[in-house]
């Protein structure tokens, strides 16, 4: 049974944040409109997927992102 995650608008400029998956190894958060986003967390079978999911959903909801912006 896959676990509902909610994230927080854009720590950003409060556009929409999605996780996405890089090749089947890791995955991140990244913000739909302005491409903020968390740091890459790897993983190599479901369980630990389930985890990072968990641990880049917090990051973002925190506001723990990087961003393009000046000074980053």
């Amino acid at each position: 049974m896959e676990q509902m995650i909610l994230l927080e608008d854009c720590p950003i400029c409060r556009g929409a944040g999605m996780i996405t998956h890089e090749g089947g190894w890791s995955v991140q958060v990244e913000c739909a409109d302005c491409s903020a986003h968390t740091v890459y967390m790897e993983y190599s079978n479901d369980e630990e997927k389930a985890a990072a999911e968990q641990a880049v959903a917090h990051l973002w909801n925190i506001g723990k992102v990087v961003s393009s912006e000046r000074g980053e």
